[in-house]
């Protein structure tokens, strides 16, 4: 019995076809654009996310040696997606990276105070579902009165597929709106966010069966389709991580994630506490959410007119101590700075900067954000067990590993599959037709020990001390957000 699991990202959607036995059968990727039409926005055309799943689905399948049972969906945490009766889109999708809703998310710790936020495991941060739901009650009325429900991204897609609407907790964790502790929708919240609860879709465990296939003239009729969760929660479900286990995803953003026995939140509001997939309050996990990632690195090589090529070429020259700085928030930062205000930018440069140079401090600007949303996860009290295991696209760049493990200073072993969120998505899949697919298997093999790097060492300890010093921002919006002074 074989299931497919679709991961529905934030550039493209994987999709893989899973045997009963764990086993990846078949993957495609399609692509689709993320649109910025004012500053500092990111909007999709879901009908775009639509036809991609449809076209790289069809793929997968054709390449499967079996017809594919059931599908799970995994899916970019945060944005949302309002929508009629008849779930057709009244307006593009607003993204998780979107940042209009600043000053609504900065009003809200105010409103919503300490207490209320630690429930909510979050604080308030431009690009979740909540803040973004105040500012369309507050510029877009009119589209918040056509609506019929604001949906997160992999929950639009699967109406659109069996015409079920359904959330489940993982991804309800993630908008801001969603009581950990009581495991629902938090009046509170809702009341702050000028949200109706009727807009809201039930909740129900991730593993339910949300309806078959039934869209016309779609390759997937018929098959029944299981709720799904969260990318993040997916990708630790895929690697059957347990309490006390982590894992690092470098792709678009980065996360890292650690297994928590309960709720327990960050007081700091630094990091995130999520649901895991499963029943409502049977799992959760921190997570360090890291915003500049593959983006900032795409964002500058198209700056630079250079390539992934060159840029690799130019790191595996090694870091230098006189190599510029880049700080690489193109569109803000979650853990630890938790400041929608950041932006990118280089220093250090001079007369001796070279090319080579500019590319390689893209890659370790990024790698010095990752280990400082690694030192929030630990100072939270939810340091993740060693060797942490290493996903996304990102950690098949052994010289960008070998960086961030130096970083970090832990041992990372990458994940020997590679779309543990799609295989998350796929065992999910599976529970609503009684296919106990199991974890994706972890490497023994390939284990990356941090270096000895003395000039790493030093160049991250400057990195973070003129980032600390340029503005306390963590400090600034931890206080905020807690009451503390």
């Amino acid at each position: 019995m074989a299931v497919l699991g679709i991961d529905l990202g934030t550039q493209s959607v994987k999709v893989v076809g899973v045997s009963d036995g764990g086993a990846v059968l078949a993957s495609a990727t399609r692509a689709y654009p993320v649109e910025s039409p004012q500053q500092g926005w990111a909007e999709a055309d879901p009908w775009r996310w639509l036809e991609a799943c449809e076209a790289a689905a069809a793929e997968v399948i054709d390449a499967m040696p079996e017809s594919p049972s059931a599908i799970g969906l995994s899916g970019q945490m945060h944005g949302v997606v309002l929508c009629d009766a008849a779930g057709d889109p009244v307006r593009p999708a607003i993204l998780w990276a979107d940042s209009r809703s600043v000053d609504e998310a900065r009003d809200l710790r105010g409103d919503l105070g300490a207490e209320v936020l630690a429930r909510l495991g979050s604080a308030p941060f431009p690009g979740f579902a909540g803040p973004t739901m105040r500012w369309l009650a507050e510029h877009e009325p009119d589209a918040i009165r056509r609506s019929r429900w604001a949906l997160q991204p992999k929950d639009w897609l699967r109406m659109q597929w069996t015409g079920e609407v359904l959330t489940e907790p993982s991804d309800a964790s993630g908008t801001l709106l969603y009581d950990l502790v009581d495991g629902r929708w938090s009046d509170a919240a809702l009341t702050a966010c000028r949200v109706s609860p009727e807009l809201l879709a039930p909740i129900r465990p991730s593993g339910s069966y949300g309806g078959d296939v039934a869209r016309e003239g779609s390759t997937l009729v018929g098959l029944p389709v299981a709720l799904g969760g969260a990318d993040a929660a997916c990708a630790v479900h895929g690697l059957g991580l347990s309490v006390g286990e982590g894992s690092l995803t470098v792709g678009t953003g980065a996360q890292i994630a650690s297994m928590l026995a309960e709720a327990n939140p960050d007081p700091t509001l630094r990091t995130h506490t999520f649901a895991a997939v499963g029943d409502v309050g049977a799992g959760f996990f921190r997570l360090g959410a890291v915003q500049s990632g593959g983006l900032a690195l795409e964002r500058a090589l198209s700056w630079l007119g250079a390539d992934l090529a060159e840029a690799r070429a130019a790191l595996a020259e090694g870091i230098q101590p006189n190599d510029p700085f880049f700080w690489p928030f193109v569109a803000g930062e979650r853990t630890p700075y938790v400041d929608p205000d950041l932006r990118a930018s280089w220093s250090g440069l001079s007369l001796a900067t070279t090319r080579p140079a500019l590319l390689r401090s893209v890659f370790e600007g990024m790698a010095y954000t990752v280990s400082a949303a690694y030192s929030a996860v630990a100072g939270s009290g939810a340091t993740p067990s060693e060797p942490i295991t290493a996903l996304g696209g990102g950690s098949r760049d052994a010289g960008y590993l070998q960086l961030l493990s130096t970083a970090l200073g832990s041992r990372l072993r990458p994940s020997s599959v590679h779309d543990a969120t799609a295989v998350g998505a796929a065992r999910l899949g599976g529970q609503v037709v009684d296919a106990a697919i199991p974890p994706a298997p972890r490497s023994e093999h390939g284990m990356v020990e941090p270096a000895v790097d003395p000039i790493v060492i030093e160049r991250q300890d400057r990195w973070r001390a003129e980032m600390e010093g340029s503005a306390n921002v963590g400090t600034r919006v931890a206080d905020e957000g807690t009451g503390q002074s």
